[in-house]
């Protein structure tokens, strides 16, 4: 049987730095407070500073280290920018997490390209853009780390009403499988964790009546997620515990998936 201290050092974060790109949001936030209640210190990364503000208020009243620098998701340079500066005033960046995501309710024939591209831009050049920037740190540095990129129940299987953002989210979780086979010889892990139906910011248009109850039919949990419940998942992938997991779609979803009729 394993010993309690071995456990507790088996999800310790201590000494880790984690970079949340998203961390303004209700979902990657509960995961910026986990991972920082792990030990880890946080770099909240969005572009609303009031918002990462009652975050970090949370993590600091609770004893975690965590601060907020802005950047855009989709934009290099600021990406690089940000690195740097985590660099400098951190040391280094062991975990990070893709999160910054946008969704649409629009019907298919009428979304424009516009839209399209708005919501891929930052649901997959994001993704893209952190991967490579923090990727190419991470490989280079000769040390390991863990990526985590936020996929979504509509990038397994399609659902209705948000077709954009399932095409990005599809891509989402394509990319990872594929930088997961080409960074393991370098001990650097790329997973995807897949919420299933988590109310948050960027979904509230679509959860109409009707289709809160579609969702909860076919739920076996009968019940939305809470954000905290993330939290778990998070921290197996983000260290030690997770040591020979990669390329992973770790699915919280109350069953979701696992429902047909």
């Amino acid at each position: 049987m394993s010993s309690p201290d071995y456990l507790t050092s088996l999800f310790s974060l201590a000494g880790k730095v984690a970079v949340v790109i998203g961390g303004t949001g209700e979902l990657c936030g509960a995961m910026a407070e986990g991972l920082a209640g792990a030990g880890a210190e946080v770099v909240l990364v969005g572009r609303n500073e009031e918002k990462a503000s009652a975050r970090l208020a949370k993590i600091h009243a609770a004893g975690g280290k965590a601060y907020f620098l802005p950047s855009e998701a989709s934009d290099k340079a600021q990406l690089n920018n940000l690195l740097e500066a985590v660099l400098k005033r951190s040391g280094h960046v062991d975990i990070v997490v893709n999160g910054a995501g946008v969704n649409s309710p629009t019907p298919f024939l009428d979304i424009t390209e516009e839209e399209f591209e708005r919501i891929m831009d930052i649901n997959v050049k994001g993704v893209f853009l952190g991967c490579q920037v923090f990727g190419k740190y991470l490989t280079e540095r000769g040390q390991g780390g863990s990526i985590i990129n936020l996929g979504s129940m509509s990038g397994l299987v399609p659902l209705s009403r948000v077709f954009t953002y399932s095409a990005s989210k599809a891509a989402v979780h394509n990319l990872s499988k594929n930088l997961a086979r080409e960074w393991a010889p370098k001990n650097v892990r790329v997973n995807i964790l897949v919420p299933g139906f988590f109310p948050a910011e960027q979904n509230r248009k679509v959860l109409t009546p009707e289709r809160v109850a579609s969702i909860l039919g076919h739920t076996p949990a009968k019940r939305f997620g809470e954000a905290k419940e993330l939290i778990g998942a998070t921290l197996l992938l983000a260290g030690d515990a997770g040591s020979f997991i990669t390329g992973a779609e770790i699915v919280v979803d109350g069953g979701y998936h696992a429902m047909t009729i």
